[in-house]
């Protein structure tokens, strides 16, 4: 039979056979797909569609006491590329997307070429993100989307901005580049200030945009706390000025100013030279980073009287009347006969402890050491703070050096009263003076007012904390007024007097220690002080270390310390409203404390 026109039987089965195990074939990858590695291949779909993104929280602000922001987290967005998305059709938009970006084309082609990096293995792995920018505004990303290239895309994150560059910024401290706080306000308080991350699971589409209606879960952020601190940034950048200005004068190896409400504790200023701009710390030396008010010891020098003297009043050994010897050069003590340190004057007459105090006699600070003895001259000294750390909220803050009386030398009674042979640090000094213009009571230097939860509420006010009572109040006051005599005519601080505003205060000068020897050209040179003495308010250090004045000569407290009070307590009159005391009123609060003018 004639099969013309159409197939033959053979050609038809051989056909139907072709049919069939193509259709085996597909069943059998169905099978593969769907049973055998169904697991496999749904894993590698979920991967690339499903997305688990971070939603970063916003980190707290730092305020100072009026408000005025210190550190703050900008919104900001980080911009990449998945160079498996890119499409040919979009490549001569490229020079124009790097325009917009800043970058070389090269530098922009390169990342977009590059799609695979070799792992650990050896085996080259596709690249789904590549970094372009690490931030851009949200203004420049929208002009990046309106050039439509695929598979550029960005995500918000937040990024710190300190708006006063440099002011305060040993307080402030800074987050670093990898977002982890390193010094500062933002690395103790950090638990408060960086909140929690939050995420959401979701699917994507080819151009990698979240498909919202597939949105599995959505954890929102939890924006940190804001921090409100007690320092003034009017008073902060007084002081950081009045730093420069002793720099340029005297070109110190370093310097800090202290400024501290008297009857609080809560400090308004604390500044270190030289300084760091916050915005670019990763340019400063490693040691200009450290807070030299808490973290570095120097002798205080005659600072340090103020111990000896009080001690002695607040035991009623003494009166502010009572004289001494000063012009001998060797004293009996415990049967032992001991020459004392040399005073830079001779006096021709017994001083009593308040002109030992304006004249700051070295003999006549060991003679009232020596009145206490070495047992209770020492408590007095670690009543006032010395040899133990102030509990300012800050890492490393350091203790400073005070040895017990048994390990004390047969020469460092006539040696510590002066402030040798003992270090502190210049917020110990600080805290030590500013006891004497409390009231007698040694107070926690604090510099958080508050804590504010997210919406602005306030969640916890700090207020002031007593460490413990040093001496009298009657004895605060007559060391109040006897202190003035420093800053008046005839004191070794007159320079620091200010007419109406009763200015009490100590010069310090002490020799540093050079090549295990007390240089006589190194000096560390302060005038610690508060005004008014009758009814303190405010408590300024000025430490100046290794000043040089102009004719090269030693840098007394007087001549690079002392000036640069009197310019500051000028401008803090005004500010604080301060008023104006009457001498008559003076004299009477005066004789009313117990003491008489020296």
């Amino acid at each position: 039979m004639s099969s013309r026109g159409f197939a033959s039987n053979y050609r038809v089965a051989l056909l139907a056979v072709a049919v069939l195990l193509c259709f085996a074939g597909v069943g059998v990858k169905l099978v593969y797909l769907h049973v055998i590695d169904r697991d496999i291949y749904l894993a590698a779909v979920e991967k690339s569609r499903q997305q688990s993104t971070t939603v970063h929280a916003r980190r707290g602000d730092i305020l100072d006491a009026r408000g005025d922001i210190l550190a703050t987290s900008r919104s900001m967005i980080e911009l990449g590329v998945d160079p498996q998305a890119l499409r040919p059709e979009d490549e001569p938009k490229w020079p124009e997307l790097a325009r917009l970006l800043g970058l070389p084309v090269n530098k922009l082609r390169l990342v977009f070429l590059t799609k695979t990096r070799e792992s650990a293995a050896g085996a080259g792995r596709e690249i789904r993100w590549a970094k372009l920018c690490d931030e851009i505004p949200e203004s420049l990303y929208e002009e990046v989307n309106k050039l439509g290239v695929r598979g550029v895309y960005g995500q918000r994150v937040y990024r710190r901005v300190y708006p006063h560059s440099q002011l305060a910024a040993h307080i402030v401290g800074f987050v670093n580049k990898e977002d982890v706080a390193a010094s500062g306000i933002e690395a103790y308080l950090n638990n408060y200030l960086a909140g929690y991350d939050g995420w959401r699971e979701s699917e994507k589409d080819g151009l990698r945009r979240e498909l919202a209606q597939f949105r599995s879960r959505d954890v929102p952020p939890k924006d940190g706390w804001s921090i409100v601190l007690s320092l003034d940034t009017v008073v902060q950048n007084w002081a950081e000025e009045e730093l420069a200005a002793i720099a340029r004068e005297f070109d110190p190896q370093h310097a800090t100013i202290i400024v501290s409400d008297a009857q609080s504790g809560f400090l308004l200023a604390m500044a270190n030279y030289p300084t760091f701009n916050l915005n670019e710390f990763n340019k400063a030396p490693m040691e200009v980073l450290k807070n030299n008010a808490i973290a570095s010891q120097l002798d205080p020098g005659s600072t340090f009287k103020i111990v000896a003297a009080s001690g002695a009043l607040n035991e009623r050994l003494v009166s502010p009347d009572t004289r001494f010897d000063c012009s001998a050069d060797v004293t009996t003590y415990n049967g032992r006969s001991l020459r004392l340190m040399r005073d830079d004057h001779a006096y021709d007459h017994p001083l009593t402890v308040a002109e030992i105090i304006s004249r700051s006699s070295n003999r006549g600070a060991s003679l009232l050491a020596m009145r206490l003895g070495d047992k209770r001259f020492y408590d007095y000294a670690r009543a006032f703070g010395f040899g133990e750390q102030t509990g300012f909220p800050f890492g490393g803050e350091i203790s400073g050096m005070l040895n017990p009386p048994g390990k004390w030398s047969g020469i460092d009674i006539t040696r510590i009263p002066a402030g040798y042979s003992v270090s502190a640090t210049p917020l110990q000094i600080h805290c030590a003076m500013a006891a004497i213009a409390s009231g007698g009571e040694l107070l926690r230097p604090q510099v958080v007012r508050e804590i504010r939860d997210a919406s602005g509420a306030v969640v916890f006010r700090y207020g002031r904390e007593s460490v413990r009572r040093v001496i009298s109040p009657a004895v605060a006051g007559q060391m109040a007024f006897m202190l003035q005599g420093v800053a008046s005519r005839g004191g070794t601080a007159a320079v620091a007097e200010i007419p109406g505003y009763q200015v009490a205060g100590k010069t310090g000068t002490a020799q540093k220690i050079i090549d295990g020897r007390y240089s006589k050209k190194n000096h560390v040179g302060s005038f610690v002080g508060f005004l008014p003495a009758s009814n303190p308010r405010v408590v300024i250090t000025i430490i100046v270390d290794d000043g040089r004045t102009p004719a090269n000569t030693a840098g007394y407290g007087s001549k690079v310390a002392a000036p640069g009070f009197r310019h500051l307590a000028e401008k803090l009159i005004p500010y604080l409203d301060i008023k104006p005391i009457a001498a008559a009123n003076a004299q009477r609060a005066f004789v009313a404390h117990g003491g008489s003018r020296p």
